[in-house]
């Protein structure tokens, strides 16, 4: 039986299970069966009064399980987790109440990277392993011996990290954007900010004077775009599409052209959606990790967009937008780059936001991807690539 399977089959018979999560050993248990969360708070000596997290080990799982949270808020989720964060968000229909202690309005979620728990569908209800106010265990043989001689499961991922998960408050940042930092931990500030202030780092009507103050090649990064994206192009897919600068320049371009637009901001595309012809464009709200819209699509496009995704996210991208294309289509990138030389870094960038891979690796991955790939134009730290799809 893997540790997966032992673990789950533990808590889900009302067992105590110390476990490794990302940080350090936890204590874990079945969140909806009070006897185990009573057993629990006992061990640990700690008062009922005090929350606890509940964990998931699939992000997709605790959004499904947490309805009620809005959708800018899903999308902060999305970008934190999994990692080292403990995050309260607000908890209305009162779920998890044995986890909430005092205060059931308020929930501490946790989604951790645990490989060895990869597959487990069943939340638990997680706190350190040791007694209150004891020092957090990187190993198993720093767990109380009272606590490892009374659970039901010990499973030993060996030396862990050490520091606790960070813990952010985020039960106002639907409606306000504000968040904060209630204990210091594993992630930092730098690669919060990154995470929770994108959507209010854009002002959408100050955009186009930020990226030119910031780019000073933006408007030649962008006719450098359109001018490789050919011609006569009948249905555009543009990812990322902001307040339209790219889309008007495509749609300029090919005259016949219809365009479908994703942007994660719907404040973007209202924008956008005010300054492009409406017969002609279609705008949806959507993240590149997202199922792409259904082709065929004669040109995919995208400007300052995909540096925001990581490797491993890239190189899914770059196979799905190819799943799109009508043969012989393009797929055109007008994008901040990774540069060889460390000096030639001239964009300001965000941790945790910005993740700029090199061209070398994204013209290899797009290769893979079955695409026949160049750059037509590089300058520091921006580039332009095609890839075209052979007919």
């Amino acid at each position: 039986m893997s540790d997966a399977e032992a673990f789950e089959r533990c808590v889900a018979v009302g067992g105590l299970a110390v476990f490794p999560a990302d940080t350090v050993y936890g204590l874990a248990c079945d969140p909806e069966n009070r006897f185990a969360v009573e057993r629990l708070y006992l061990l640990k000596r700690r008062d009922t009064d005090k929350p606890s997290a509940v964990m998931f080990f699939d992000l997709e799982l605790a959004l499904w399980a947490l309805p009620e949270l809005g959708e800018r808020l899903r999308e902060a989720l999305r970008r934190l987790l999994p990692g080292s964060v403990t995050v309260l968000v607000p908890n209305p229909a009162g779920r998890f109440a044995l986890a909430c202690g005092a205060d059931r309005e308020k929930l501490g979620l946790r989604v951790p990277s645990v490989p060895r728990l990869t597959g487990v569908r069943r939340p638990v209800l997680q706190s350190s392993a040791n007694r209150a106010g004891g020092a957090d265990p990187r190993r198993v043989s720093e767990v109380p011996e009272l606590i490892r001689s009374a659970v039901d499961l010990v499973i030993d991922g060996g030396e862990l990290p050490g520091t606790p998960s960070t813990v952010v408050d985020l039960t106002a940042f639907e409606e306000t954007g504000r968040w904060e930092v209630i204990r210091a931990g594993a992630v930092s500030q730098d690669v919060l900010a990154g995470a929770l202030d994108w959507q209010y780092h854009f002002d959408p009507a100050a955009y186009l004077e930020m990226m030119r103050s910031e780019l000073p090649d933006y408007d030649l990064l962008q006719d450098r775009l359109a001018s490789v994206s050919g011609g006569g192009a009948q249905r555009i897919l543009e990812l990322g599409t902001g307040t339209g600068v790219t889309a008007a320049r495509l749609l300029d371009r090919h005259r016949d052209a219809s365009l479908v637009g994703v942007d994660t901001s719907e404040e973007m595309l209202a924008v956008a959606r005010s300054v492009l012809p409406a017969e002609r464009v279609s705008l949806r709200v959507g993240r590149l990790e997202d199922e792409l819209p259904a082709g065929p699509f004669d040109l995919v496009a995208s400007a300052l967009c995909i540096h925001h995704l990581d490797a491993v996210e890239k190189r899914d991208l770059f196979g799905r937008v190819r799943a799109i294309l009508a043969p012989g289509g393009r797929f055109v990138i007008a994008d901040v780059i990774e540069p060889v030389d460390p000096d030639d870094a001239r964009i300001p960038l965000t941790p945790g936001f910005d993740k700029p891979s090199p061209l070398r690796l994204q013209l290899e991955w797009l290769a893979d991807a079955g695409f026949e790939a160049d750059a037509s134009w590089v300058e520091g730290d921006l580039a332009v690539m095609v890839a075209t799809l052979p007919g």
